[in-house]
């Protein structure tokens, strides 16, 4: 947020007068002020437009002012919340302060109060603004180390892999090999939150389908020959981290079916175990296949595929990146 921006405030009581005074007594070219006279009609105003800040009432007949804290909490985690009571007790404000609101105004106020709380909460939308700009140069800058290249295509990589990194959303890699598949997924794993855990790259390529489905999903002793006590596998073992699949387009359909099942649950059972284990893992696929082809050709699972192709990252080809390769 800049110096000059303007700032948005949604005022919400079921009084109209009190709504009235606080646009007048905020009334300046900072702000652009609108108000609503219950938590319905909030709600819906904060669906069709962002706003910076709201100053509720807590006590209104049709939708409370926790109710409309909470969803805010939910659906507008950005936006700073001020509450405002003529039913002000010692118990309600601590309660509202838990839920995160940003101050709490007890009626009757006076206009030097309303001004001095928003001002305030104006300065924090500032200093947070600021913050999130350092931190999105740094992640940039440390991007840009990982992954070395001026031409268009690669410029384009790096600002999806900075797109993805905050996010937890599958991502599919797609590239020829040795244009650095396994580089952008330890990238994106470098600048996301689990970074300070592990990661682990499979090459499903290289591994037959018992052996994938043993180093994936781990066994228990007498699972099968030669199974002589439990094995973890990878996917317990990179809880809280991340696991990349290259060449995701050599995995059978069975084992398709597996992973699918476990990106909608996040839960999974060893070979041979009746006991579900629970995991947090970040998923990243690769290939230098068109998977869409191979849906076509009735080669890879449609539903696998709708439910990996959230964030597609595409390498372009060596001969695209001339100007990149010394």
């Amino acid at each position: 947020m800049t110096l000059d921006q303007i700032v948005s405030i949604l005022v919400v009581d079921d009084e109209p007068q009190i709504c009235r005074n606080c646009v007048k007594i905020l009334d300046n070219r900072q702000y652009e002020i609108e108000y609503a006279l219950n938590g319905i009609d909030a709600l819906k105003r904060m669906e069709s437009k962002k706003f910076d800040i709201v100053i509720t009432d807590l006590n209104m007949e049709r939708l409370g002012g926790m109710e409309v804290i909470a969803r805010i909490n939910v659906s507008f985690s950005q936006t700073i919340v001020i509450v405002m009571t003529g039913y002000a007790s010692v118990s309600s404000a601590v309660e509202v302060m838990k839920m995160g609101v940003f101050d709490y105004l007890p009626k009757p106020f006076t206009p030097y109060e309303l001004r001095a709380v928003v001002q305030q909460a104006v300065t924090r939308l500032k200093l947070r603004d600021q913050q999130a700009r350092l931190i999105d140069q740094k992640t940039k800058k440390k991007i840009s180390h990982q992954l070395i290249g001026e031409s268009p295509g690669i410029k384009k990589v790096i600002k999806m892999v900075q797109k993805v990194a905050s996010t937890d959303a599958n991502v599919l890699i797609y590239g020829e090999s040795g244009t650095g598949k396994e580089l952008i997924a330890r990238a994106v794993h470098a600048n996301s939150n689990r970074n300070q855990n592990v990661f682990f790259a499979i090459d499903c390529g290289t591994l037959s389908e018992d052996l994938l489905s043993s180093e994936l999903f781990g066994h228990v002793k007498g699972a099968f020959t030669g199974a002589d006590k439990d094995k973890p596998g990878i996917f317990k073992l990179a809880h809280n981290g991340t696991v990349f699949l290259d060449e995701i387009s050599n995995i059978s359909r069975e084992i398709q079916a597996r992973l699918l099942r476990f990106l909608e649950v996040r839960e999974f059972l060893p070979v041979g175990s009746t006991k579900v284990t629970k995991v947090d893992v970040r998923l990243i696929f690769a290939t230098n296949k068109k998977l869409e082809e191979m849906v076509k050709a009735g080669q890879f699972r449609e539903d696998f595929y709708y439910r990996i192709f959230v964030y597609p990252i595409v390498i372009p080809t060596l001969n695209k990146r001339k100007m990149d390769i010394l």
